[in-house]
């Protein structure tokens, strides 16, 4: 007898050892792959299980939350009703993205449950089960004897069920996301932030994350006895990690489902869980690379202080302007324009003015030469962590910046973990938060929404994580949020060669990076050595997506490769199909993207430090028709290690469906390839 998923679902948990009875509730996949049961054990704890293709990917875990001022909702709950909602199968737009449509397909399953012995408090938990991933969250509801709930902590418990490989940075550390990926068992996993993904060592990969984190803390992935980790929330000041009045729905429990590395890339899951575009429409927004005076602080060179080394004056600026113009870059980014970097600025911030510009640069008169030029200013705002200092002055400072027609502003917020300089309750008193907890959250989401107000996007820096919250507010088009490029100005820190082909796999699956890529020179001013090659930097465009994309390195030396800047000049920033042709997790990882706004297709990657061979599948491209292929690749001699990092190949040919492209990627390399329709 043929069986449903369901009952293989059923009979996977019994062979586990896991259940003595049939579920309350379950719910599977429209494709039948995926399967959901939630249960109550004898001491009346929710849990739930994910299996798939039969088997068990999520044993038992439990449901619940740990209260400061409360009985815990945790045991005694007694199921009080199931509710299967309709399938859902749409299709919508990204006014920018990595893609151009978005297929949402799903089914829903709502349990209802109920603490009778303490307070009859009612607490919901709403699944939705995809093709390639589950999301679930708590939706509690208004009730008479829970109207305020304070959040000790989450008890919600991921047990995975089968051994395997993890790729992870640790929670709670004071670099916040600024860390090397590590990479070892599930079980010597400890604290993890999220993006955290595994290989099973059946093939099975998974990635555990959030969606739609608002009013709420970010949760680290902290393991108990063996496979079982939990959501802890990120810590506040006042107590409760998470304060919230009923009712609410907290952030949705992520997990990406697949068979391969390229499943766990390709996958919608966290957008399709946050809800729709709420600003309406976005088209001042125009995804574009840009060139910046940046690296030369970085590095040591010029300073953000005013000074003789200073790095934005008036002067330099407009030297970036008209680089810029020249070379088809949509914008400049300046850093150190404004007041408040004499002093002991790095987590104290209390003298940043965000409309005062310093002596040496005229805010009006660089504006009005850039807008004569065709080119946009990209404003800054480094806090220090100090939000107290910045949201007093938020609404001047973003309709100052609307004014002037700065249309993108870089967001900072550099100060140890646990050093945010948040206001406090009465005037003059201030807090000290994390930078993923439940304030620092409420505080991003009232700078993008404020900044939407001018007509302004947002790119924070040491931000909170991505949970696919631009969909909703597509005026929040990329963050940092891990180890970028600057990290290679500084030697004894730099990243290595698998650093890139991890956040591909990692932190990129939560949404799009400011990794800065683009220095050519594959040198900072102080002399440190990149781990690439020349042919890597390009092929960082086309793995480590954003809708704005930085040439980081000096114009002088950008203009030094005049084949190399005319290919980041034209590659796209705003795709309207993207896919991984090649790669895994760590190693490399090679993508094909098709031009949004023409018939053109991008090529290329990153490689580790391993010298390989890759045969790429061209099926992408249309039938029937030749391309032109302009390829960017390493040379038979280049590595990472040596100077001939500097060696790079090219090479033109017509290419077409069904043909496979042959390149060998150098230890530390890479490669870009262009591919136009032969007219």
């Amino acid at each position: 007898m043929q069986k449903t998923a369901a009952q293989a679902a059923v009979i996977a948990l019994l062979a586990h050892g896991a259940v003595q009875a049939a579920p309350l509730a379950t719910a599977s996949s429209p494709d039948g792959s995926i399967t959901v049961n939630v249960e109550l054990d004898g001491d009346g704890r929710a849990n739930y299980s994910i299996s798939r293709k039969g088997k068990l990917l999520i044993a038992p875990s439990k449901l619940g939350f740990i209260l400061t001022d409360s009985y815990d909702m945790v045991r005694g709950f007694k199921f009080e009703s199931a509710e299967n909602k309709p399938t859902v199968d749409e299709k919508w737009e990204q006014p920018w993205g990595e893609r151009r449509f978005v297929r949402n397909h799903y089914n829903d399953l709502i349990v209802r449950f109920r603490q009778p012995t303490y307070l009859k408090r009612a607490m919901n938990v709403r699944f939705r089960i995809f093709d390639n991933g589950v999301g679930f969250r708590y939706e509690i509801p208004e009730q008479e004897n829970l109207k305020t709930m304070n959040i000790a902590d989450e008890m919600t418990e991921f047990s995975i069920a089968s051994p395997g490989t993890a790729w992870w940075i640790t929670g709670g550390e004071w670099n916040r996301y600024e860390q090397i990926y590590q990479k070892t068992p599930i079980d010597a996993v400890s604290t993890a932030h999220t993006p955290i993904t595994m290989r099973l060592d059946d093939g099975t990969h998974l990635s555990f994350h959030e969606a739609a984190l608002v009013d709420y803390s970010a949760f680290w992935f902290k393991r108990g006895e063996k496979q079982t980790f939990r959501t802890t929330l990120s810590p506040s000041s006042k107590g409760p990690r998470v304060t919230r009045e009923t009712p609410f729905a907290t952030p949705w429990r992520a997990i990406r489902i697949g068979d391969s590395a390229a499943s766990l890339v390709e996958n919608d899951l966290e957008l399709n869980l946050n809800e729709p575009n709420k600003l309406g429409d976005v088209s001042w927004f125009k995804p574009q690379k840009y060139v910046g005076i940046w690296w030369g602080m970085i590095s040591g060179k010029w300073s953000w202080a005013e000074g003789p080394n200073h790095g934005a004056t008036t002067a330099r600026t407009k030297e970036h302007i008209d680089f810029a113009a020249k070379h088809g870059f949509g914008g400049v980014l300046v850093e150190g324009w404004n007041k408040g970097w004499n002093g002991e600025w790095f987590g104290h911030g209390d003298e940043f003015s965000f409309t005062e510009a310093v002596p040496d640069f005229d805010l009006e008169e660089v504006t009005d030469y850039a807008r004569k030029k065709g080119v946009k200013l990209i404003g800054h705002h480094e806090t220090g962590g100090n939000i107290a200092v910045y949201e007093a002055q938020l609404e001047d400072a973003m309709k100052l910046y609307g004014e002037l027609g700065v249309d993108i502003v870089k967001t900072g917020y550099v100060a140890d973990a646990g050093g945010i300089i948040a206001p406090g309750d009465n005037p003059g008193e201030v807090r000290k938060e994390w930078h993923d907890g439940q304030r620092q959250v409420q505080h991003h989401l009232k700078v993008v929404e404020t900044a939407a107000k001018y007509k302004v996007a947002v790119n924070p820096h040491e931000p909170v994580k991505d949970t696919g919250l631009r969909r909703t507010y597509p005026n929040w088009v990329a963050r940092e949020g891990a180890r970028g490029m600057e990290y290679n100005a500084w030697g004894q820190f730099a990243n290595g060669p698998e650093h890139e082909p991890t956040l591909v796999y990692t932190r990129m699956l939560s949404g799009p990076m400011d990794f800065t890529p683009g220095v050519l020179s594959l040198t900072s001013p102080t002399g440190n050595a990149l781990a690439s090659t020349r042919a890597k930097q390009l092929g960082l465009y086309l793995a480590i997506y954003s809708p704005i994309q930085m040439a980081a390195d000096f114009i002088e030396n950008l203009a030094k490769y005049p084949k190399e800047l005319d290919f980041i000049s034209k590659v796209p920033a705003d795709w309207a199909e993207s896919k991984l042709i090649a790669g895994a997790v760590g190693e490399y990882a090679i993508f094909a993207r098709k031009d949004r706004n023409s018939a053109n297709w991008y090529t290329g990657g990153v490689n580790d430090a391993t010298a390989r061979t890759v045969d790429l599948d061209l099926d992408f491209l249309e039938p029937g028709k030749s391309y032109r292929a302009t390829i960017y690749k390493d040379a038979l001699d280049a590595t990472y290690l040596t100077e001939a990092r500097h060696n790079i190949a090219y090479e033109a040919k017509t290419v077409k469906a069904g043909d496979k492209l042959q390149v060998w990627l150098a230890p530390g390399g890479g490669f870009a390839a262009r591919l136009e329709p032969v007219k």
